[in-house]
């Protein structure tokens, strides 16, 4: 169950969020001030990235025993460990002497103890201290008070989610049961990864999210994702957890999303008839995209640096099957989603700059736009203080 903690209402007005939540086709965009002040973004930081169950990275970082790696999550940092027995850790990225890093956020390492690099406190993969230099023997320092900072961390689907608040977040499980149907067919956790980019985008995180739920705006910017996928093709699902998303066909003689439209993979095992002509999109609140196609997944993770800048990390990943074939080339789908992704994030920037505008104002949602309607009210309910990742109505009234 998610925990009742009180939470304060983000520093936005209530009457812009009221009409962000009236039915759809009356209600509004979020309050401008929801994309570019600074803090609303600090009060996002706290309450939605550092607070509740954060995509932190994914399992094939952390493989082996030894394995660490730390990243930024909400104003703080979170490293990972995997120990001798497989088991996942998640830890507060600050030691228990002086606070110092344990390891710089983005940063892997490969050793059987944490160390931290400023007073060479040493602690187990499970997070208990060993060894703080000086401190043998001192009257009334006991180790066992000292271990690191545990948060709860979760494996789902070959990404790694920790909570922030500690475990008020509840189950993660839970909040993403439904989706998990959808997701388990194409076996994500078993893909390997054979193409990552970076992104450095003038744009708010939400604004990134919004433009990914709809295809309203590709035929005015999208040439090469139309001429593969009919843009008013799909619908989208009544989600009931923190997620958000839809689905759209491929085009008769279409194979995947590539600029011809042919694949120089293999289907993955898992797809029926419907999955090999279809692409799902779906959004895990706050900060995954994850895009399920007939021969790969395609996952974004954002991390939010400021109200208008955001890093996205693309990555695709293929069957292992396909990564052995001579001659494999992952290109035919890194470049058609790179050519998109710049597309929609020059759009996004345009849009970070237009509501910068002191004359901005929330506008209507189109009817195309339902699944977007789902997101905004899912962040309008946690700025008035209800949890993302409680249960929710997954109708959306008329």
């Amino acid at each position: 169950m998610v925990s009742q903690t009180q939470v304060p209402h983000a520093p936005l007005d209530p009457a812009g969020l009221a009409d962000a939540l009236r039915p759809f086709g009356a209600s509004r965009m979020l309050p401008p001030a929801a994309y570019v002040d600074p803090a609303v973004f600090a009060w996002e930081q706290r309450h939605f990235f550092g607070a509740g169950w954060t995509c932190v990275g994914f399992s094939a970082e952390l493989a082996s025993p030894g394995d660490q790696r730390a990243e930024s999550v909400g104003d703080g940092g979170v490293l990972l460990s995997r120990d001798a027995d497989g088991v996942l850790h998640a830890f507060s990225n600050f030691c228990r002497h002086r606070g110092h890093e344990l390891l710089p956020c983005g940063t892997s390492a490969q050793r059987q103890n944490i160390v931290c690099p400023y007073h060479s406190w040493t602690y187990d993969l499970g997070g208990g201290l060993r060894a703080a230099k000086g401190f043998k023997g001192t009257a009334g320092f006991d180790t066992s008070r000292w271990g690191l900072i545990e948060l709860p961390v979760t494996e789902w689907h070959g990404l790694i989610f920790a909570d922030g608040s500690g475990g008020r977040a509840g189950s993660l499980t839970d909040a993403l049961a439904d989706l998990d149907e959808l997701v388990a067919p194409y076996e994500p956790e078993r893909l390997v990864i054979a193409g990552r980019h970076s992104y450095d985008a003038s744009s708010n995180w939400k604004i990134l999210t919004e433009n990914y739920h709809e295809c309203y705006h590709c035929p005015m910017i999208h040439p090469e994702l139309c001429k593969v996928s009919p843009p008013k093709s799909g619908e989208n699902y009544q989600a009931s957890g923190a997620w958000v998303g839809g689905w759209m066909d491929l085009r008769e003689g279409m194979a995947t999303m590539s600029l011809d439209g042919s694949s120089l993979g293999v289907p993955l095992r898992g797809l029926d008839a419907t999955g090999l002509r279809t692409v799902i999109y779906v959004n895990i609140f706050p900060n995954v995209l994850l895009s399920l196609h007939p021969d790969y997944v395609m996952t974004h993770r954002l991390t939010p640096l400021a109200a208008d800048r955001s890093i996205i990390e693309c990555t695709w990943a293929f069957a292992p099957e396909a990564r052995e074939r001579a001659g494999f080339d992952p290109g035919y789908a890194i470049e058609f989603w790179d050519i998109t992704n710049r597309q929609d994030w020059g759009a996004c920037e345009s849009v970070q700059r237009g509501l910068s505008s002191p004359h901005a104002v929330a506008g209507p949602l189109s009817p195309d736009e339902d699944a977007v309607y789902q997101y905004v009210t899912m962040v309008a309910r946690g700025y008035s203080g209800q949890s993302a990742w409680a249960p929710r109505a997954a109708a959306i009234a008329g």
